[in-house]
């Protein structure tokens, strides 16, 4: 037989492993607040449970080492026999950074950082050889004479490499185990599927044997059993297998499944597979576009026949495509959970108290647009932090408490999804942002609004620090903020109040493959507006056009002025210079800032997938990517945030 290869498991392992640390942060974070509970307790101990077991079969013997000495110490918190004080989550919290260094070493082939082992393993060492108060424990029970135990395994256990031969082995390592096997589940042989568990067994377990060493042992499958344990009378008899309309005992929060119910199942999907699914998808929606342009061209009824149903095949296909889509969108949750642990200890680093508060966590956004906003989120966060909450003592002379709040919430608007970072602290120093900004050489206009002054918090170089530390002062990261979300097609804004706080709102797209837009035509080319941004379209007539500074044309709509620019003169027509009829003007509205678009006529609306310029050429002004229409043209589509920020003063 062909040895088998466990490389191929190896990726599943570390993906697992990280999801595990990320559980025992949150977890060890809510023993720090005084949140947990014995469920949290052990959720943190399985996760070093399962990280430890997966390590020692592919041979990672830092990692085996270092979990199993975290595993004893959070075996001994279960138990009730150590408490879980600063230096015992501290220590932790330390191993989970550590852990995460040690598998991305292991993940690129190379030996675990020693330095890194060896202080963790140390520090852990210390604290397991140290004396610890005791603490009360749910989850804990004083040794007996034994536990009955019934262990029934779901069909699928088998499939997630787990034997219960092993576990009954452990079982009796740990004293006498007298095992009954339980054949009630078990089909007629006809109906047997080999790869399903279908025995249940009640064991006795005999000894002086603490609880925590049982659940121990189960720790690996309690996901995928139900299991009832319970001390064992003192007088014990061996089980007997139970009647068969005898009622099942399901552990509480065991997430038993009722008869007829099946448990949700769910498959780990490599993220280029699921991108190569889009592209497919995407250039189904072209070719349904190209049938539909092509069925145009046709006599009446014969259009007419096909209309019917090439408007199935757009609904099809839009419904697909939504299918499709949903499988990227992820809950926010995914992004907030990293700020917890930052709070925690950049606020100690900066002697600050502070309250992190959540909410929109279910909001879902694309996988891809989650990745590239962490590190402007991030900034953000820090930012809040070091700029905007001041100090305890300032705090408590200001009437504030002393333990300021960052919130962080999420929530669909539109066809977008809004995010906000606010503060109660300080807020934004108006007469000194200014002068900062004088001192650099900025031309500020003495009447700007507030909104435009905080604008110049995004311009490189230019910061209110009063020192320069490893957290900020350079004036380096918020024009990296603002740069990175205009990559996206997203939005960046600011709202502040001196002495009350500050508020920056990023308003992103929900995915960057495919958008509704409406197709314009200027000059036999095609551009394509995001919908998102569309006011209203109307005729331009020569009277409502005025001049501003004698070169600026500005459009006036129902009283208002707006900045009317020529798509033609924009992007260079070669038709710039001749005849036209009567213009149509689009009006765009982007953060607050709206102009009008000057075009030849409507095309119509449609979905557009959307194909990267900068990635297969190189970033152009006003364009914020590219599509391919039904008749295999390519148009452009336009950057009207950016167009909105560059030219909307104007008026």
């Amino acid at each position: 037989m062909a040895a088998i290869d466990l490389a191929q498991f190896q990726a599943t392992f570390f993906a697992e492993s990280r999801e595990g640390l990320d559980a025992m942060e949150a977890g060890l974070l809510a023993l720090e607040s005084g949140a947990a509970n014995a469920e949290t307790i052990n959720t943190v101990f399985r996760a070093a449970h399962s990280m430890k077991g997966g390590a020692a079969t592919f041979g990672f013997t830092a990692i085996t080492d270092t979990t199993h000495l975290a595993e004893t110490l959070l075996d001994q918190l279960r138990a009730g026999r150590r408490a879980a004080d600063a230096a015992f989550v501290d220590a932790l919290l330390a191993t989970v950074d550590a852990l995460r260094a040690m598998l991305d070493a292991a993940e690129r082939g190379l030996d675990a950082p020693a330095g890194i082992v060896r202080a963790t393993c140390s520090r852990l060492d210390g604290l397991l050889g140290a004396a610890s108060a005791p603490a009360a424990s749910a989850a804990a029970a004083p040794p007996t004479g034994g536990w009955r135990i019934h262990f029934r395994p779901r069909p699928g256990l088998y499939a997630s490499g787990n034997d219960p031969s092993r576990l009954l082995r452990e079982l009796d390592a740990l004293g006498r185990a007298r095992v009954t096997c339980d054949l009630a589940d078990l089909p007629p042989l006809s109906a047997l599927d080999p790869v399903e568990a279908r025995l249940a067994w009640r064991i006795d377990l005999e000894g002086d044997i603490p609880r925590d060493a049982v659940d121990g042992v189960f720790a690996w499958v309690d996901t995928e059993c139900d299991l009832d344990i319970a001390p064992l009378p003192a007088i014990a008899t061996p089980a007997a297998a139970p009647p068969a309309d005898a009622p099942e005992t399901r552990a509480a929060g065991s997430g038993a499944i009722e008869p007829g119910e099946h448990a949700e199942t769910s498959m780990r999907v490599a993220v280029p597979k699921i991108d190569a699914l889009i592209n497919l998808v995407g250039e189904l929606v072209i070719n349904q576009a190209s049938l539909k342009q092509r069925a145009s061209l046709l006599d009446a009824a014969a259009a007419e026949s096909l209309g019917a149903c090439l408007d199935e095949i757009e609904r099809n296909t839009r419904d697909l495509q939504e299918a499709v889509m949903a499988v990227r969108m992820v809950p926010v949750e995914a992004l907030f959970s990293r700020f917890p642990r930052l709070v925690r200890d950049l606020a100690a680093r900066l002697s600050k108290k502070v309250q992190l508060q959540t909410s929109g966590e279910g909001t879902e956004l694309d996988k891809g647009v989650i990745e590239r906003i962490v590190d402007p989120l991030v900034h953000l966060v820090r930012n809040a932090l070091d700029h905007g909450l001041e100090p305890p003592e300032d705090r408590l002379r200001a009437g504030k408490p002393a333990a300021g709040t960052i919130s962080l919430s999420a929530s669909h608007q539109g066809g977008s999804i809004v995010i906000e970072v606010t503060d109660d602290g300080r807020g934004i120093d108006r007469a000194r942002l200014v002068a900062k900004a004088a001192e650099r050489g900025i031309a500020v206009d003495p009447g700007a609004s507030d909104a435009e002054i905080w604008q110049l918090v995004f311009h490189p170089g230019l910061s209110t620090a009063g020192a320069i530390t490893d957290i900020s002062g350079r004036g380096v990261g918020m024009d990296v903020v603002r740069r990175n979300i205009l990559a996206l097609g997203g939005e960046v804004a600011i709202a502040s109040e001196p002495g009350a706080g500050t508020r920056v709102t990023v308003r992103l797209p929900l995915t960057l493959a495919i958008l509704d837009g409406m197709s314009v035509a200027v000059d036999g080319e095609t551009y394509v507006l995001p919908l998102g941004y569309v006011v209203e379209s109307l005729q331009v007539r020569p009277a409502d056009v005025n001049l501003v500074a004698a070169r600026h044309r500005v459009l006036r709509v129902r009283g208002e002025y707006l900045p009317l620019l020529a798509m033609r003169e924009l992007f260079g027509s070669p038709g710039a210079a001749g005849a036209q009829r009567q213009p149509v003007a689009v009006v765009v509205e982007s953060d607050g800032r709206k102009l009008a678009l000057e075009i030849d006529e409507l095309v119509g609306q449609q979905q557009v997938v959307v194909k990267s310029i900068e990635s297969n050429y190189r970033r152009v002004d006003g364009v914020s990517g590219a599509t391919i229409l039904g008749d295999g043209r390519v148009a452009l589509i336009v950057d009207v945030g950016g167009l909105a920020r560059r030219y909307a003063r104007v008026a």
